[in-house]
C-alpha cells in the first residue's frame, strides 16, 4: 500500500543488510516513524511492546528476529534460545508459532555457517508469501462485497463495519479484513467503513482510520458500543474482521469486543465475515473457548490514553481514578456459529471443520499426521 503516495510495507530488510526496519505503530496516527531493529532483543521488544502488531506481521517480525539472532550467533544453542525468546512474546496469535516453527525447520538441518544467509532468505520469502496471501483474500472478499452491492440493488452506499485493525499495518501488505475493502473501493464500489475505535489501544481509531485516509476510502470512526445501534437501524450491510487464531472447527479469536459485534450482527441478520490467512488456522485445537490462551495486558492501557493537543504536542493522560484497578483482556473468542463465512486465500468457506478442510485438505491432513 502507499504512505503519502509512496509504496510501503510494514517491515523490510535495511539497505545495509545488517538490520530490519519497521513502522513504529505506537507513534501512529500522530507521526509516521520508522525504527531499526538490529538484535534479537530488538525484535522481541518490538513484538511485545506492539511496535508491530497483527498476527501476520508478528510472524514476519519473528522470522526476521531469527535472522538477526543468527547474524550474532548461529550455534544450535543460539537457535533454540532465539526461538524460545520470540515465542514467549505474545501468547495468542498462532502466526508467531507458525513462523518460528518454519524458520527452525529450515535452519536446524544446516551447518552454523549456512544459517544466517538462509534465515534472511526465508524471512524475506515469508513476507512475500504473506503479501500474496492477503491480496488473494482481497480478491475473494471482493466477491462478497459485490454480492452485498447486488443485494442492495446497487443504490446508495455499501456500509461495512470492522473492528480493530486488520489492514496492511497488521500484515506485511494489503491486510486481511481491509484487503477486500481496498479491492472494492478500487473497483468503484461506493464503500463506506464504520471504524470501531477498539479500546483500549484504539487500533481502529489510530490505525485503521489512518490507513483508510491514506487510501482515500470513505469512513467514520465510531465508539465501540455504536455498532449494534447501527445494525438495528439498517446502517450496516456487512461486518468483516480479522482473526489472530482460528480453530479447526471455525471458532475465531480476535481483538476484544469482536464477539459482541458478532452477536449484534446475528441478531440483526447482518453477514459477519472473518478474513484469515491459512497460517492463522490452528489445526491442533477445535474448542476456541477452552484451548486458546487469552492475553492479559497491563491495566495502564486502559487507564492511560495518548492524544494530540491543540498545540500539536502528543501527551499521555490518566483517565481513571487513582487507585482503581483495571482489567485488560486483549482478545475474545467468537464461536463458529456466529460467523457467516471465512474468507481465505483459497476462497470462501463455512466456519466449520468441513468447510476449512474443503479448502485446505493438504494442510489439514499434514496437521493431523503431526
Amino acid at each position: 500500500m502507499k504512505v503519502n503516495g509512496t509504496p510501503t510495507r510494514t517491515i523490510w530488510r535495511a539497505e545495509d543488510g545488517a538490520g530490519v526496519e519497521i513502522i513504529d505503530q505506537t507513534k501512529l496516527p500522530h507521526a509516521f516513524v520508522t525504527t531499526r531493529l538490529e538484535t534479537l532483543d530488538d525484535a522481541a521488544r518490538a513484538i511485545k511492546d506492539m511496535l508491530v502488531r497483527g498476527a501476520p506481521l508478528i510472524g514476519a517480525t519473528a522470522a526476521y528476529g531469527m535472522a538477526l539472532a543468527m547474524r550474532a550467533d548461529s550455534s544450535d544453542e543460539a537457535l533454540t534460545a532465539a526461538h524460545d525468546q520470540l515465542y514467549a512474546t505474545r501468547p495468542t496469535a498462532v502466526n508467531l508459532r507458525w513462523a518460528l516453527a518454519d524458520m527452525k525447520r529450515v535452519l536446524s538441518p544446516l551447518s552454523p555457517s549456512q544459517r544466517e544467509n538462509a534465515a534472511w532468505l526465508r524471512a524475506a520469502e515469508l513476507c512475500d508469501e504473506d503479501v500474496a496471501i492477503n491480496e488473494a483474500i482481497g480478491d475473494h472478499g471482493l466477491d462478497l462485497f459485490g454480492e452485498a452491492w447486488e443485494k442492495k440493488g446497487k443504490t446508495g452506499t455499501l456500509n461495512a463495519l470492522t473492528h480493530c485493525n486488520a489492514g496492511w499495518l497488521a500484515t506485511v501488505d494489503w491486510g486481511t479484513a481491509l484487503a477486500p475493502i481496498y479491492k472494492a473501493h478500487d473497483a468503484g464500489l461506493p464503500v463506506h467503513v464504520w471504524v470501531d475505535e477498539t479500546r483500549p489501544r484504539s487500533q481502529g481509531a489510530s490505525l485503521t482510520a489512518w490507513e483508510l485516509n491514506q487510501h482515500g476510502v470513505p469512513h467514520t470512526v465510531i465508539v465501540d458500543n455504536v455498532g449494534g445501534h447501527l445494525m438495528q437501524h439498517g446502517m450496516v450491510d456487512l461486518c468483516i474482521v480479522g482473526t489472530d487464531r482460528t480453530t479447526a472447527a471455525g471458532d475465531v479469536c480476535n481483538k476484544i469486543g469482536t464477539y459482541l459485534k458478532a452477536l449484534a450482527a446475528h441478531d440483526n441478520g447482518v453477514p459477519f465475515y472473518v478474513a484469515l490467512p491459512s497460517p492463522t488456522i490452528d489445526w491442533s485445537i477445535k474448542d476456541g473457548l477452552k484451548d486458546i490462551p487469552i492475553e492479559e495486558r497491563s491495566g495502564e492501557e486502559v487507564s492511560v490514553i495518548t492524544g494530540r493537543t491543540e498545540s500539536g504536542e502528543v501527551v499521555s493522560v490518566t483517565i481513571t481514578p487513582e487507585g482503581s484497578p483495571c482489567g485488560n483482556w486483549g482478545f475474545d473468542v467468537t464461536p463458529a456459529r456466529y460467523v457467516t463465512a471465512l474468507v481465505t486465500e483459497r476462497g470462501v468457506c463455512r466456519a466449520t471443520e468441513e468447510g476449512l478442510k474443503s479448502l485446505f485438505p493438504d494442510v489439514a491432513g499434514n496437521a493431523a499426521a503431526e
